[in-house]
C-alpha cells in the first residue's frame, strides 16, 4: 500500500534524495522496484548504472539529461505518468528543478551507481 512505502536516505545520494524499496532486493541479483524522492533544488550529478532501468514519473516533474557533464541545456522535463527507458551504462544526471519529484525505477539487480567527474 502507498502508505507503507518508507523513503530512507541512501548513501550514494546527496542530502535531499531518498530511496524506498517497493519490490525485491536491489542489492541482489533479480528484479527490483524502487522509488526515488528528490527534494526541490537537489541535483544528482552525472552518473551511470550498470543495469538497464525503466523510470516512471509518479509525481512532480522529472528533469533528466544525458551526458558525462551536468549541462542544464540538455535537461528534458517529464510529467507524471511519463516512462523513460535508460540502457545500462548511459551517463545521465537529474535535477529537481521545479520542485520535488518521485520516480519509480524498475530494474534487474544488483543496483549500482557510479558518479562521473563533472
Amino acid at each position: 500500500m502507498a502508505e507503507d512505502i518508507r523513503f530512507e536516505p541512501f548513501a550514494p545520494f546527496p542530502i535531499g534524495a531518498r530511496l524506498a524499496v517497493v519490490v525485491g532486493d536491489p542489492g541482489e541479483a533479480g528484479p527490483y522496484v524502487i522509488r526515488v524522492k528528490v527534494s526541490a533544488g537537489v541535483k544528482l550529478m552525472p552518473h551511470t548504472h550498470p543495469e538497464d532501468r525503466i523510470y516512471t514519473v509518479i509525481s512532480g516533474v522529472f528533469y533528466i539529461g544525458l551526458g558525462e557533464l551536468f549541462d542544464e541545456s540538455r535537461l528534458v522535463a517529464f510529467a507524471p505518468g511519463s516512462v523513460i527507458v535508460l540502457p545500462g551504462s548511459t551517463a545521465h544526471f537529474h535535477w529537481a528543478k521545479s520542485g520535488e519529484y518521485v520516480t519509480q525505477v524498475t530494474g534487474y539487480g544488483p543496483l549500482g551507481i557510479d558518479y562521473l567527474g563533472s
